[in-house]
């Protein structure tokens, strides 16, 4: 968030304490077109519960997403309609290129 400059003018939502929305959600996934997409597959809660329940073609990755907030891939930005999800380099530069655009 540092890095592409985050500032009072960005509307930000702690998830921790103010949980993504299943409207979030549907919205996230409207963007994406994939729900797997939205998923940080880095996250140790995550691990768990495949563990508990296999990975099959019929992962529920919305319900997962709604169940902890450390399944959400972050940051999530979303800039002139269109959203960005996660961290990588890639995806830092659209963030900074979009933000210049929207200037």
């Amino acid at each position: 968030m540092k890095e592409v400059g985050v500032d009072d003018s960005f509307e930000q939502q702690d998830i921790k304490f103010h949980p993504v929305t299943e409207e979030q959600v549907e919205a996230f996934y409207k963007h994406t077109g994939s729900y797997e997409e939205l998923i940080n597959k880095r996250a140790r809660k995550l691990k768990d519960v495949l563990a508990e329940n296999p990975v099959s073609e019929d992962v529920d990755y919305k319900k997962l997403l709604l169940m902890d907030y450390t399944f959400l891939k972050r940051p999530v930005f979303e800039i002139g309609g269109k959203l960005f999800v996660g961290n990588a380099k890639k995806t830092v530069e659209a963030i900074k290129a979009a933000l210049l655009f929207a200037k």
